[in-house]
């Protein structure tokens, strides 16, 4: 199956495993995902990342994080750039997620970073999606 939008899939695929409950979601991996779910780990929104596989059939394994409560670790993704309206932004017009509550994702010059990296690195790029 062609996927017009790869990063739009991923983050269907994640919100999708958490409204069903589950407690891991396959991706099938490229290195722009391998980042970005990177990130989710290390901002704390899923328990684990890992790689299954090798060659083309290589996959990412994200371990979905819930709280005691049964609540989920992701309230809410969004895509914000897209194949057909790309979202640049300069470093002194990064967007805020709920006043910092959440993270917005940029590709930059130096790699995928958080909306916080970006600001203290000094650089812009595309604003990818928001995670809250």
């Amino acid at each position: 199956m062609s996927v017009n939008d790869p990063i739009a899939d991923f983050l269907t695929r994640i919100r999708n495993a958490h409204m069903a409950k589950q407690e891991t979601v396959e991706i099938p991996h490229s290195k722009m995902k391998a980042e970005i779910a990177r990130i989710l780990r290390e901002e704390g929104y899923v328990q684990d990342v890992s790689e299954r596989g090798s060659g083309v059939e290589r996959r990412l394994v994200i371990a979905l994080k819930y709280a005691p409560d049964g609540s989920r670790g992701i309230a809410g993704l969004r895509r914000m750039s897209r194949p057909g309206r790309r979202v640049y932004r300069n470093q002194t017009s990064i967007p805020r997620v709920l006043d910092g509550l959440g993270v917005a994702i940029l590709s930059t010059s130096q790699g995928i970073l958080t909306d916080h990296q970006a600001r203290r690195r000094g650089v812009g790029g595309e604003v990818l999606c928001f995670v809250y």
